[in-house]
């Protein structure tokens, strides 16, 4: 794998947990994996599910699901066990559970100001995390190394039997040079093979844009669970989106799409670190809203004080809050005429922005958006936190096992019974993973 390939992550959405109907004229075989896929699939995103409620939620047969919860227990992939409260008459319906302890990924994270590593298991759960400042000037080529070290140093305490399924990097593509100025750069295939070097014994990485990972773990895990038309706005020291329509991710070409901070709001406005002049960015980022608040623009430390002392009614902080937050709401509108989803999220610095002139940006989406785009709209700060990113980042990592269980975990045998087919309503172009739509990510 010397050149790094583009990754075709399967969909998430509004079946995200109903895969498609098999190709005509699959093999049993064929249809078996596809079904255990889906049964592994459910109990990652939901937790211990009973068989009843798999047979519920599936539409398979009561056997089928026996027969694949067996498989996947052999895998060493998932857990059986009797409930431990029963809640009615006759035999108790088996539990099933991911082996959140034993089937674990990578999950990385290059932020602005920091590198993050975590081991993430099977059903979600960070397992271990390890992080570290991220010096100014520092490259996201430059930043594999010392996230390779801290890799190595969590991989020290995983038990012998403990299964690696994949690993997956969120980059920004926005950091800030040693004399203060903020550089825009891109993620290319460089990074790929700079991610295969380190972890060249491992099953390989995909890397991908921030704002578009934690997007996908708020449409999978978070606030936008259950929501098939999103657009998540992340600010640190710039903005970027993730885009979901249709239960899938909007890369665009060579998955620079969803630069939204350089959508130009006011052509009179400041200069930006792109070229342009008056870019979103410069009016909503966390340096707008420091210059608004008299403080230095480069200290991102000051941005919680500021947020402060505009909910303790300092008059010039509250002044800077609402300014920022008239922006905001000002791009928001422009945003929900073109996509018309059904949430715009906010997170990163957004989301305490957002939390603390909610009032303003709404006023701002009762006027401007044509009225079909905003009747429905609803508007949410970010569940997931700064975990978002590294959540995400697994949810790439498992996408290969979730669509081929018995490809990546130790299968036992696939059996030869008659196929039951998991039932889906979900059309011909809809995914089935809990990844992101077409050619997405650079895969190393």
């Amino acid at each position: 794998m010397a050149t790094p390939v583009r990754a075709r992550p399967a969909g998430v959405g509004r079946n995200a947990e109903s895969p498609l109907p098999p190709v005509p004229g699959a093999s049993q075989e064929e249809i078996r994996r596809q079904n255990l896929g889906a049964v592994l699939r459910y109990v990652h995103l939901h937790g211990p599910t009973s068989r009843a409620e798999l047979t519920s939620r599936l539409g398979l047969n009561r056997s089928t699901i026996g027969a694949l919860a067996a498989d996947l227990v052999t895998s060493g992939l998932v857990t059986e066990e009797a409930p431990t409260t029963a809640r009615r008459a006759g035999r108790p319906s088996l539990v099933v559970s991911p082996r959140s302890d034993r089937v674990y990924t990578q999950a990385l994270s290059i932020d602005a100001d920091r590198l993050r590593a975590a081991r993430v298991g099977l059903g979600g759960q960070i397992l271990d995390l390890r992080e570290i400042p991220r010096p100014s000037g520092m490259s996201a080529i430059d930043a594999v190394g010392p996230l390779a070290d801290l890799v190595r140093d969590m991989e020290r305490s995983v038990a012998g039997d403990a299964l690696l399924v994949g690993g997956a990097a969120a980059v920004t593509d926005t950091t800030r040079d040693p004399d203060g100025r903020i550089r825009i750069a891109s993620i290319d295939e460089t990074l790929g093979a700079a991610l295969e070097a380190e972890f060249s014994a491992g099953p390989g990485f995909v890397a991908g844009d921030l704002a578009d990972i934690a997007g996908l773990a708020e449409h999978v895990r978070g606030v936008a669970a259950g929501i098939d038309d999103v657009i998540y706005l992340h600010g640190d020291l710039g903005i970027s989106a993730g885009i979901i329509v249709g239960g899938r991710l909007v890369i665009g070409h060579r998955g620079h799409s969803g630069k939204v901070g350089h959508m130009v709001v006011n052509p009179n406005g400041l200069p930006c670190g792109c070229g342009s002049r008056g870019c979103w960015e410069t009016e909503i980022s966390e340096a707008a809203l420091l210059r608004h608040a008299g403080r230095d623009p480069s200290d991102r430390a000051a941005v919680a004080e500021v947020l402060r002392a505009a909910a303790d009614g300092d008059p010039t902080a509250r002044a800077a809050v609402e300014q920022v937050a008239d922006w905001l709401g000002f791009g928001v509108a422009n945003l929900v005429n073109v996509v018309n989803p059904d949430a715009v999220v906010f997170g990163g610095s957004l989301r305490d922005i957002f939390t603390a002139g909610a009032d303003v940006v709404r006023d701002r989406l009762d006027t401007m958006p044509l009225p079909a785009s905003r009747e429905h709209l609803r508007l949410r700060a970010a569940a997931l936190g700064r975990d978002a990113v590294l959540i995400g980042a697994a949810e790439l990592a498992f996408d290969k096992l979730l669509a081929d269980p018995l490809n990546v975990g130790v299968a036992g045998q696939v059996r030869t019974d008659e196929p039951d087919v998991v039932r889906s309503s979900a059309p011909p172009s809809q995914g089935t993973g809990t990844g992101t739509g077409r050619n997405c990510f650079s895969e190393a």
